[in-house]
């Protein structure tokens, strides 16, 4: 189950980029980024009448997280992938700075999340660090070498929106409050719906493109990217942990570019392949070294006074290791 669920989360979440390629030659970020998440907000807000008795747990406390995490996860980390595009920084070079994404994640799980990550799961996030680096120089180079005229500073919108997502990520992993998934997934897009629809009427970009291109990139969107990625995400997380689906996300960077330069001609030479294999052996690397899910659930409920809080990551990367 956990090996379906990951290669699902995968490439539906890989399909988010190719997506907005798919878009960016018909409408503008926003404009795409609107109509994508008003019929899913819709949608969802019907399933919500539906399923009443699980919002009556929704506290106002637990209401107003969810909507900042939505902010975070959706609207700031794609708002930022779509524009970097709408640039002309490919599909898969976008995946690419994204993949630094559980470097940054894994150094702050520690001393953030009080979660106990071993030595072999530092190795395999080193090593999924790597095959990103090579893949995103290949990247590069390549862009440079066709002379596509990307602006230096456009290539480092990305990191915003991988800075959003890891403050989601860590957010919702710091509540202690138990959300149901459906519930929290209709905060989120309903609270995007809202952030996107004002800047597109604000930006006198509300009104749909005519082509049918745009509203297949629509349908691809909110039934691979959102449905598919974004609630996979969130389950993985909940299941496995953080370490599951940062490990994962390595992956993102390469499969996109395998999927680009087949649907779309982006490059895709040895450094890209030599990166994919980089990216496959820390999966196994890391899955391999993780804890039991009993392990890690029995660790995240142990209290931890403020003395320890205190006295920062390096007892805790300590005890960890000792138990790996």
């Amino acid at each position: 189950m956990n090996l379906l669920l990951s290669t699902g989360f995968v490439l539906c979440w890989s399909s988010g980029f190719i997506g907005a390629k798919l878009g960016a030659g018909s409408a503008s970020a926003i404009t795409i980024l609107m109509w994508r998440f008003l019929p899913l907000a819709v949608v969802l807000a019907v399933l919500a009448w539906v399923r009443r008795a699980a919002w009556r747990r929704l506290g106002c406390r637990a209401a107003a997280r969810q909507a900042v995490i939505g902010v975070l996860s959706q609207s700031g980390y794609l708002l930022t992938v779509y524009y970097a595009i709408q640039l002309g920084v490919s599909s898969g070079t976008t995946a690419l700075i994204d993949g630094v994404q559980p470097l940054v994640a894994g150094a702050l799980a520690g001393p953030l999340l009080r979660q106990y990550v071993s030595r072999g799961q530092w190795l395999g996030l080193c090593l999924g660090t790597a095959g990103v680096v090579i893949v995103t120089l290949a990247d590069a180079s390549a862009d440079a070498g066709a002379g596509t005229g990307v602006a230096w500073w456009a290539y480092l919108i990305p990191f915003l929106g991988m800075f959003a997502l890891v403050g989601a990520t860590f957010l919702e992993r710091r509540s202690r409050e138990r959300v149901d998934p459906v519930v929290a997934l209709t905060v989120h897009c309903a609270t995007s719906a809202v952030v996107f629809t004002a800047l597109a009427v604000s930006a006198g970009a509300a009104r749909p493109p005519a082509e049918l291109s745009f509203w297949v990139a629509i349908a691809w969107l909110v039934t691979l990217s959102t449905f598919g990625g974004y609630g996979l995400y969130w389950l993985i997380l909940k299941r496995s942990g953080t370490t599951r689906v940062n490990t994962l996300m390595f992956l993102m960077a390469p499969v996109t570019a395998v999927w680009g330069s087949l649907m779309f001609g982006e490059p895709f030479g040895a450094q890209t392949a030599a990166g994919l294999a980089i990216g496959l052996a820390a999966v196994v690397v890391v899955q391999r070294s993780e804890p039991s899910s009993s392990a890690v659930r029995a660790r995240e409920q142990t209290p931890v006074d403020a003395s320890v809080r205190l006295a920062g990551s390096t007892a805790s990367w300590q005890r960890g290791s000792r138990d790996s």
